[in-house]
């Protein structure tokens, strides 16, 4: 099967995993409704085939979809798992007349099944938000020199492509003829277009925006470097969190014991006890109520939905409970630059001026040429310098270099400094102070000397240093993970306050960072903004992504800021680090409950209608204290 075909056919299953999730969490819901119908028909001293009718359809509803899970895994793997014993304890509370207290098992279950199940298809869309970026077509050329347009999945290593001035590169290859600027946001994440020229490599999915392009093939469409990022975003998110794996380790065994234990307790029971067999069908019954897990289920499920809900409205939104409990635990937050902790933009940040030229004409020159230039700083220039009048009579756009335009019979060039210097010691001790600093230099000169440079250079988030600052205040270690040079990542850290910073990466050199930096500090953070910023986003413990980011990186992140404050990443981890503490109180509180039932029951202490209190009782408590999330401050 060919790699389109894939890309298809998950698109497809994409499409109809949504209205998958939707009818799980409609199903649990109706059973919820059905459960409040019932009871008020049976409090109403309604015929009891109404409420037990009610109660019946309740189960069915609500319990299909884990009944269905349970009994597959079952037959699957061979052996019992909590669906199950959820199953068989609210058919056992049912079994002798307690039919709310089965139907409100099944209904919790359920619901909390429902939202897992949603969660994960929603982070599933991450593949295909990736997938929509990569071409399927390509210009060849054939053995004649004509031009054919082929699926890529026909390119092979050696083949010639035709690229043209914006299209996207279809497979990884090497220049052969021609240059440009290329743009590779989707594989670095940096806005600022790098130059390519004959015997440069370039990378499919990048963009090329002016040059015409002969390229060579040198990997296969389903081995590029944009494939990869695919895979590894599809590989970390088929990982289990500890959590799930911690319960795929020990609830087989779970239900081994509580089944076993109803089992002995009601065939032993008359034969080492003075209990009679009704007795002990009694006594079994009740320790299957007490025994099932449903206060456990509610000491986290809804105390992690009102932190979540907490969170939504101040502006962070989690995918699902286990990311906010992962939140509190970490120990550093790895940043991408771009985007990120800085606006996106390149700003002018500084201007020299020859002192033999006004600044006037400077900016008037560098004004009228960058309005006719697409390049990204061509707009920074135009808005730091202002709006002129006045007509050029010649303009050449030099890929790579520059702009070379004549005004007012003169001639002049805007661009890098090997192309646009005409007296390299200009301002050289400035200059070169400028660059260290991380800034891109923009040179002016007329036909005899240089009359002016322009130093830009993207701009801290405002918030960005106070931001670090709180989450250094929490003794979180702050780390910028960026695929920007040295000198641009240094001055962005230095600036910011970050406790480190790591330069120069490709999407698959992050992944690798953040693994380990997980190794090295125990639990991580991402947070990014770009598409070449999802596999790392899915590779951490928790992948944050910036609200305006990309459609991959909003959809593999497990966390997102939706108004772009990273203010509000600390005061999330304080209320994942309260989540955490009320979630320990809630399963310390619901195992103790369950012990004591369980104690008093054997000593013939405990009847149904207090087991059920107890037991109800204690799920009530959990929530109550897990919803009081809802009401945390928010600094």
């Amino acid at each position: 099967m060919n790699t389109s075909t894939v890309t298809h056919e998950k698109s497809h299953v994409f499409k109809r995993a949504s209205w998958v999730e939707h009818i799980e969490l409609i199903m649990a819901l109706i059973s919820g409704v059905l459960i409040v119908l019932a009871y008020i028909a049976e409090r109403q001293d309604g015929a009891p085939a109404l409420y037990v009718t009610l109660y019946l359809t309740a189960f069915l509803i609500g319990g299909y979809a884990k009944a269905k899970e349970g009994l597959t895994d079952t037959w699957e793997t061979r052996s019992l798992n909590v669906e199950l014993l959820m199953i068989i304890a609210a058919i056992g509370a049912a079994s002798i007349g307690y039919w709310m207290e089965g139907a409100i098992l099944i209904f919790i279950f359920a619901l909390s099944g429902a939202l897992e199940t949603y969660t994960m298809n929603k982070n599933e869309r991450a593949l295909e938000s990736l997938m929509e970026l990569q071409p399927e077509q390509a210009t060849r050329l054939n053995s004649s020199g004509g031009l054919e347009v082929v699926h890529i999945d026909e390119l092979r290593v050696g083949d010639h492509i035709y690229v043209r001035p914006g299209e996207r590169i279809p497979v990884d290859g090497r220049i052969l003829k021609g240059s440009a600027s290329i743009e590779e946001a989707a594989i670095t994440g940096e806005s600022i277009p790098v130059d390519r020229n004959v015997g440069d490599e370039v990378y499919g999915s990048s963009v090329n925006l002016n040059g015409v392009l002969t390229l060579e093939v040198t990997k296969l469409a389903t081995e590029t470097l944009f494939q990869k990022i695919i895979q590894m975003v599809q590989q970390a998110q088929e990982e289990k969190s500890p959590s799930a794996q911690f319960i795929d380790r020990y609830e087989g065994r779970y239900v081994q014991v509580v089944l076993a234990s109803v089992t002995a307790i009601i065939l032993l029971g008359p034969v080492l006890t003075s209990w009679s067999l009704e007795t002990s069908i009694y006594r079994g019954m009740i320790l299957l109520v007490v025994a099932s897990p449903c206060a456990l289920v509610a000491a986290i499920t809804p105390a992690a939905l009102a932190a979540i809900a907490s969170s939504a409205k101040h502006g962070i939104l989690f995918k699902g409970g286990v990311h906010i409990e992962n939140m509190g635990r970490l120990k550093a937050v790895a940043f991408d630059k771009t985007g990120t902790l800085t606006i996106g933009k390149p700003e002018v940040q500084a201007a020299l001026i020859h002192p033999n030229t006004t600044q006037e004409h400077v900016y008037r020159i560098v004004s009228l040429i960058e309005e006719h230039s697409m390049h990204p700083l061509a707009e920074a220039l135009v808005q730091y310098t202002g709006s002129y009048t006045g007509a050029m009579e010649h303009f050449k756009d030099v890929t790579g270099s520059g702009i070379e335009a004549t005004i007012d019979g003169v001639a002049y060039r805007v661009g890098k400094q090997k192309f646009a210097d005409r007296s390299h010691d200009f301002f050289s001790d400035e200059v070169e102070r400028l660059k260290a600093a991380g800034h891109t230099l923009v040179f002016i000169s007329d036909e005899e000397k240089t009359i002016g440079a322009f130093a830009l250079r993207d701009t801290l988030r405002p918030e960005a240093k106070q931001a670090i600052e709180r989450l250094n205040h929490l003794g979180i270690a702050t780390i910028m993970i960026t695929g920007d040079n040295e000198a641009t990542a240094r001055a962005i850290a230095s600036e910011a306050g970050l406790t480190r910073y790591i330069a120069e990466c490709l999407p698959e050199e992050k992944v690798e960072h953040i693994k380990r930096l997980k190794q090295e500090y125990g639990s991580i953070g991402m947070i990014g903004d770009g598409i070449n910023d999802a596999p790392a986003l899915a590779t951490a413990d928790v992948g944050i992504a910036m609200g305006e980011g990309t459609d991959a990186a909003l959809e593999t992140a497990d966390v997102v800021l939706m108004k772009n404050d990273l203010n509000r990443l600390s005061s999330a981890i304080k209320q994942s680090r309260k989540l955490n503490r009320v979630v320990l109180q809630n399963v310390v509180f619901a195992l103790g409950v369950i012990l004591i039932l369980i104690a008093t029951n054997i000593f013939e202490l405990l009847v149904m209608p207090f087991a059920v209190v107890g037991h109800e009782g204690s799920t009530i408590l959990v929530i109550l204290n897990g919803l009081r999330l809802l009401s945390t401050s928010w600094d």
